[in-house]
């Protein structure tokens, strides 16, 4: 017989470079949520515009769609570490201008607004080594487990971090708040600096940084059938994410009758981390039981009906149990999706297979969901705006089960870089 979960995760823990590698992800990612709640507060104490501060969010998307492709290029051509560090250093000095401008009364929005952007910039390229990182330190079979732990531990972090800010932001001013995003970041780059296997494979000091590297990645994803279809499958669950994020404040009050200052609000919230925290429990056994592909097929229906429970929720407590049951689906279908490029994606490819993945996903698909909702919520109730969003799970799991994803094997093989 196996050993059991836990003690696999244990034993995937005990690992002092896997440690360090999730270490670094949390620490990261917490500053990320602490900059994510006081830039946008920031940016309306200084203009009083929702315009100006809806800017920071279209700065969260942009740089995706403009400089993922060659993120991944160049993190296939160069060692990921050193990009990793590098660009954890760049935000750091980036992100450190706001307070220190703040500080002597010299801080604008158009200031607060480049800093967003070229710190989002920076992210894209270490996001774009991060993705390839995993898989070099962590053998391809235990990858459900290795991103189950890094979704659920950042899932975490999320939640429960924007809660602190906006106790935080009520003792000490926005931009002061940034400076601690500065300091996660000096932390990550120390503990990704002290990973002590490499975290990428051997280079081709030969090969470019042109389009010729970016066309090498697109026609592996073209090819592939599994990465073909998964990007699809992700970018549309990502579009119901953005949509439900962007109405979810305005159907808690007009629909649950949950309204700012409401302590049901923070369970809502509170609902949706459990849901993730036990999605990600739920990834590895799933995998291990049906395979990732047969896993995915399996969740998309359960997610489309979670969707389709939220649209018809109508008091607090349903509503609650519905973003549960759909966050734990969301969760289980990123994670699985991410493992499944992991693992068929050849190693001097990964990071270009991995950030196309991402700019489907958040650089696409989660941006077209936000705007969408925004525009249906303005001429429709949210009920209805949510169901119809919500129907782009529905064609996720439509998609899966008339592709070649029902003839897939069950163990995936690495393909082919050719």
């Amino acid at each position: 017989m196996g050993s059991s979960a836990p003690a696999r995760r244990q034993r995937l823990l005990s690992d002092p470079d896997i440690f360090r590698y999730l270490a670094a992800r949390i620490v990261s990612l917490t500053g990320s949520a602490v900059t994510f709640i006081a830039m946008p507060v920031l940016i309306y104490g200084i203009t009083g515009s929702a315009t100006w501060t809806s800017l920071v969010i279209v700065a969260e998307a942009i740089p995706y769609l403009l400089f993922g492709l060659w993120a991944g290029a160049l993190a296939d051509h160069v060692d990921r570490r050193r990009v990793m560090v590098g660009a954890d250093v760049l935000a750091a000095l980036a992100l450190a201008t706001v307070p220190v401008a703040s500080w002597l009364d010299a801080l604008t929005a158009g200031h607060v607004l480049a800093a967003a952007f070229a710190a989002r910039i920076i992210y894209v390229f270490f996001d774009a080594a991060n993705q390839g990182a995993l898989p070099s330190l962590v053998s391809r079979d235990r990858l459900p487990s290795a991103n189950a732990l890094v979704f659920g531990a950042s899932t975490v972090a999320e939640t429960v971090v924007p809660m602190l800010v906006g106790a935080l932001i009520v003792v000490i001013s926005p931009a002061s708040v940034i400076a601690i995003d500065v300091l996660t970041f000096v932390a990550s780059a120390m503990l990704i600096r002290s990973i002590t296997r490499p975290l990428s494979g051997a280079r081709d000091r030969e090969s470019s940084l042109g389009l010729a590297a970016v066309a090498q990645g697109t026609r592996f994803i073209l090819r592939h059938r599994i990465v073909r279809v998964m990007i699809v499958i992700g970018a549309l669950v990502a579009f119901s994410a953005g949509s439900l994020m962007a109405v979810l404040v305005v159907w808690a009050d007009r629909t649950l009758g949950v309204r700012e200052g409401d302590w049901r609000l923070g369970v809502l919230y509170g609902a949706w981390g459990v849901g993730a925290v036990a999605g990600s429990v739920l990834v590895p056994r799933l995998v291990r039981r049906f395979g990732g592909v047969r896993a995915a097929l399996l969740v998309l229906p359960a997610a489309g009906g979670a969707g389709l429970a939220i649209s018809l929720a109508q008091s607090w407590l349903p509503g609650i149990l519905a973003l549960a049951a759909w966050s734990m689906m969301y969760i289980l279908i990123a994670t699985i999706s991410v493992t499944l490029r992991q693992q068929v994606t050849p190693e001097p490819l990964m990071s270009r297979v991995m950030t196309a993945g991402r700019m489907a996903t958040f650089g696409v698909g989660y941006p077209l969901g936000a705007v969408l909702a925004g525009m249906l919520a303005s001429r429709f109730d949210t009920d209805t705006t949510i169901l119809i969003c919500q129907l782009s799970l529905v064609v996720a799991a439509l998609v899966a089960w008339l592709s070649s994803l029902r003839s897939a094997p069950r163990v995936l093989d690495v393909a082919s870089d050719d």
